[in-house]
């Protein structure tokens, strides 16, 4: 899923149109994966490896050193074979795959800023694609105003244009709907400030 030099020119301007009308701060991030799942590859390689001579003493008359040494090939065919980005993500549990998104938009969170602002009225949009996971996380001045119920418009635009592939279409769905949110919970104050950067972020 591409993002175009326009599509991070339309995101911003939807966050800076965003943020005249509300006190909040609006943050984007995108990330590719939450993590490059390193373990999983091994983990099922050593697995099959044990798994291997079971089969082959109940139907074979190999000597221990053939076992041994189908052991070793199989557990190096196995390694590169789930070595493959597609197959670390797939073979990893979905909780542990949120675990990571959920992990990673927190650092996010803290990272970008978003809790710094004077009013504490930051909110983080977070898509993790390799995941299929999106998080809206406010900090305690908005949180303390709206139920996490309220962010579900949001996500629910967010995911169904990501579902289409459209990655832009859906921030800017998002950055709409959480606008209308804030405009309802954190109206702008007397002097507007600009305090983060209106941009979406690629990790």
């Amino acid at each position: 899923m591409r993002i175009t030099a326009q599509d991070h020119a339309r995101i911003s301007a939807a966050i800076r149109a965003v943020e005249a009308r509300t006190s909040g701060e609006l943050v984007c991030v995108l990330a590719r994966a939450s993590s490059e799942y390193a373990a999983a590859p091994l983990l099922w390689a050593s697995l099959t490896a044990l798994l291997t001579p079971w089969p082959l003493i109940l139907f074979t008359a190999l000597p221990v050193r053939s076992l041994f040494a189908a052991q070793i090939v199989i557990f190096i065919a196995a390694l590169v074979l789930f070595s493959s980005r597609r197959l670390r993500i797939a073979l990893t549990p979905r909780a542990t795959r949120r675990a990571f998104a959920h992990r990673v938009a927190s650092e996010q969170f803290l990272t970008r800023g978003v809790s710094h602002t004077r009013g504490r009225t930051g909110v983080l949009i977070f898509v993790s694609l390799a995941e299929r996971y999106a998080r809206i996380i406010a900090d305690e001045g908005v949180a303390a105003k709206v139920d996490q119920k309220e962010w579900q418009g949001a996500i629910d635009a967010l995911t169904a244009r990501m579902g289409e592939g459209q990655v832009a279409e859906g921030f800017l769905a998002a950055i709409e709907a959480c606008g209308e949110v804030l405009a309802r919970h954190a109206p702008p104050g007397a002097e507007p400030r600009e305090e983060l950067p209106d941009r979406l972020y690629l990790i």
